[in-house]
């Protein structure tokens, strides 16, 4: 049986989503294109501009101070560790919910943190080689990544 007489909507809906992804790969290669094109002045290619966040530093004096650092003993069984989600619940007059078996959550679950390449990764790559979600994730992370770049050069200014 042909496909196209079954579902029309169907159809109809992937040739959309197959227009649409090419669209985007168009726009993306026009935009990296116009990049080449870009002359930067020297104060925007600085390297350095790290921002750097301060350590906690030790706390001083106090008598007795080791016995506050020991960990504290739990008062739940390990059996109610391992069956129950443990301080999941957010009703007043609610239980903690039960840990289901792997096959009862969604697949999507799983891959939440798979690592995603970083923008200099995909900027590495060829453009035409990318999958629809790396070309998705490399405009949103340049455009960011200008966006920065605008921002801290205004800033300067």
């Amino acid at each position: 049986m042909n496909m196209e007489n079954e579902n029309p909507i169907s159809n109809t809906h992937s040739r959309f989503l197959l227009q649409l992804q090419s669209g985007l790969r168009t726009m993306a290669l026009i935009y990296i294109r116009s990049l080449r094109n870009v002359n930067l002045p020297k104060e925007v290619i600085q390297i350095g501009g790290c921002r750097t966040f301060a350590v906690g530093g030790k706390k001083k004096g106090g008598k007795g101070g080791a016995a506050g650092d020991a960990p504290k003993a739990s008062s739940i069984s390990k059996e109610v560790k391992a069956s129950t989600v443990v301080g999941a619940n957010i009703l007043k007059d609610g239980t903690d919910p039960k840990v289901l078996p792997d096959s009862e959550y969604p697949d999507w679950l799983w891959h939440l943190l798979d690592k995603r390449p970083a923008l200099s990764e995909l900027r590495r790559k060829d453009l035409e080689s990318l999958s629809y979600d790396d070309l998705k994730r490399f405009v949103k992370l340049d455009t960011r990544a200008r966006i920065k770049e605008n921002n801290s050069v205004r800033a300067k200014n």
